[in-house]
């Protein structure tokens, strides 16, 4: 698993943007793109337990809203 790239990043924070002011987008699917960022980035630094802590934390509320649909 490679760490997120900057432009990857930068495109999931402007998405971000454009679902808060637009309502465009889907929240399920943002918040996928944001916990699968932040588990390649806990991923790249398996010391850090506060990275895997927010990962892990992430991917709990995208697995949530995928199951509500």
């Amino acid at each position: 698993m490679s760490r997120p790239t900057i432009s990857e990043v930068s495109a999931l924070l402007a998405d971000l943007a454009d679902f808060r002011t637009r309502g465009a987008g889907s929240r399920a699917e943002l918040m996928n793109r944001k916990a699968e960022l932040l588990e390649r980035i806990a991923a790249a630094q398996p010391d850090d337990v506060e990275a895997a802590e927010v990962a892990a934390a992430a991917r709990a509320r995208a697995d949530e809203l995928t199951a509500d649909g």
